[in-house]
């Protein structure tokens, strides 16, 4: 056993493949996993991320990296497949792994923050992970894609598209296919187009944020337009795991703005957790639409841990004309248990693991301004 955090025992390890299954059986887990052959006539998915590795230590861009960002990568190769083990099935005759890349981001953020201790990662380690994890197919098919520059300038967003292009090229150069040189093309073609869209190094340089916020907002805006901005009054949303200390953060940043809670409703109404969730978010979207009809300031208060939520909520308070902040708050997956327990209404331990599972962490093109406060 290799002593450390999940990157020392790269490190100490030589990168090895082998070694790293030895120390995280998770990844045993992809033996067996059965693939294409028209795109992986290797094997299975372990196989394949065996190949993936190899091939990824070879590649001189990794080695001129520096150490911290040739272990993200190399941890982000490991478990770039990691979705498929939930999601494979067969579909006309074939094997398929649909949506892995999302489940896949899912499952490795959940693994790396309930056994932070054992992975050892920051949250923003662990997070440029996940989203290489989410993203490492759009090199391939991002051509495919209705908007080709919107994909890669959200993709820029969350991860730097450099590691992306490496990831993905050692993706389809690990693998055994004749397919393999004509994907291999494509990735290069994204280099190029990443690179002439100059979102190669860093995210694309708005002209400013509501520009930024409107681009992403509406997909056939130019990204190089300039946008007047003329947002009128300031709405703060929360979004956290229940008990990651929303409540607290409010007290203190919040001043004396009011505060539209689905907590507070939910005890107000003499609801009980898990019943009658539709009527406490109408109660809250009517307290909140007499603010924006106002232009008053408020902050939203609620878990707003999936993004499909806070885009629906981000949306209909910007349609008013308000500048939207979105707020993450999260603490370490021991102390949230602690804190669930000590509750005088604790929430059911598999109620919280189902939120953690199906946790998306808000990407920074999510609202006007988004904030991460992490402990």
């Amino acid at each position: 056993m290799l002593d450390g955090n999940v990157l020392e025992k790269i490190r100490d390890g030589g990168f090895s493949f082998p070694l790293l299954t030895g120390e995280y059986q998770e990844l045993s887990k992809l033996k067996g996993v059965p693939q294409n052959p028209d795109y992986h006539a290797e094997g299975d998915v372990f196989c394949h991320t065996q190949m993936v590795c190899g091939k990824l230590v070879k590649l001189p861009d990794w080695q001129k990296l520096g150490r911290e960002e040739q272990e993200l990568l190399f941890l982000a190769a490991a478990f770039h497949d990691i979705g498929k083990i939930s999601c494979t099935k067969q579909q006309d005759g074939k094997w398929v792994s649909p949506k892995h890349t999302v489940r896949g981001e899912k499952e490795f953020r959940r693994m790396a923050y309930r056994e932070g201790a054992r992975y050892g990662l920051s949250f923003r380690q662990r997070e440029t992970v996940a989203k290489l994890i989410r993203y490492h197919g759009l090199p391939v098919w991002f051509w495919t894609k209705k908007r080709p520059d919107f994909n890669l300038l959200e993709a820029a967003e969350c991860v730097p598209l450099r590691l992306l292009f490496l990831l993905s090229f050692a993706d389809v150069q690990g693998r055994e296919a004749d397919l393999a040189g004509g994907l291999s093309g494509q990735v290069e073609l994204f280099a190029d187009y990443a690179k002439e869209l100059d979102v190669w190094e860093h995210p694309y340089a708005f002209s400013g944020a509501y520009t930024k916020f409107r681009y992403f907002q509406k997909e056939s805006l130019w990204q190089g337009t300039d946008l007047y901005d003329g947002l009128e009054f300031d709405v703060t949303v929360m979004s956290g795991l229940p008990l990651s200390g929303k409540d607290t953060w409010i007290g203190k940043n919040g001043g004396n703005l009011p505060v539209v809670s689905l907590d507070d409703i939910r005890a107000e109404m003499g609801i009980p957790p898990a019943k009658g969730s539709g009527r406490v978010v109408q109660e809250a979207l009517g307290r909140a639409r007499d603010f924006l009809r106002k232009k008053e300031p408020f902050i939203w208060n609620a878990t707003n841990t999936v993004q499909e939520t806070r885009q629906k909520l981000v949306r209909l308070f910007a349609g008013y004309g308000a500048r939207v902040h979105l707020v993450y708050l999260e603490v370490p997956y021991g102390e949230l248990l602690a804190r669930n327990r000590k509750r005088e209404r604790h929430i059911p331990e598999p109620v919280l693991e189902d939120m953690i599972r199906k946790l998306e962490i808000p990407a920074p093109w999510e609202a006007y301004e988004v904030k991460w406060v992490t402990e």
